[in-house]
């Protein structure tokens, strides 16, 4: 049980309230999120693979960088340890995606970012107990996957908002 305190926004971001993080999924309650999509200059995307004890889309490909707005930070601050001008902002998304399997929904509103990583994606760190680690997909690929590729993946990821923003990012490589 996950006992955080995060806050409950309205669809224009402004604060209502204050849950756990337990019962903003349990309930589906609207909250403030941040993913940040890491692209290379060979054109691939650097996806961070979830871990399996998530309450959320265990063992699932998703964003390099994403989770909950912490009380008192902003977007842009959230445990993100690049230089914000440095990220560029691809759109801010509200999303409710019910997962099967933990019962949990995760409504959020989300501002999605692209980050040019220039390391080496086995010099990413991993966060304890979050994540298995990190994998890079070329962006060709990500728009030809068989069925059984696309099973690795959150769903939403594969939707077409998610392929929008590879497009996006298609762009700036």
């Amino acid at each position: 049980m996950d006992s955080r305190i995060l806050n409950v926004i309205d669809e224009e971001g402004n604060i209502l309230q204050e849950a756990t993080r337990q019962e903003i999924h349990e309930k589906g309650l609207l909250h403030p999120e941040i993913h940040v999509w890491f692209y290379t200059h060979a054109g691939e995307i650097v996806f961070q693979h979830r871990a399996k004890d998530k309450d959320t889309f265990p063992d699932l490909l998703d964003a390099t960088v994403g989770g909950h707005v912490e009380i008192g930070d902003s977007y842009e601050e959230t445990g993100v340890s690049l230089d914000p001008k440095n990220l560029t902002l691809l759109r801010t998304t509200i999303t409710k995606h019910h997962d099967k399997i933990t019962g949990m929904t995760n409504y959020a509103r989300r501002n999605v970012y692209a980050y040019k990583y220039e390391g080496r994606v086995e010099d990413l760190k991993i966060e304890e107990g979050k994540s298995l680690g990190f994998e890079s997909w070329s962006l060709d690929k990500l728009f030809s996957l068989s069925e059984e590729e696309r099973k690795m993946f959150i769903a939403s990821i594969l939707e077409d908002e998610g392929m929008d923003i590879f497009a996006q990012i298609k762009t700036l490589v």
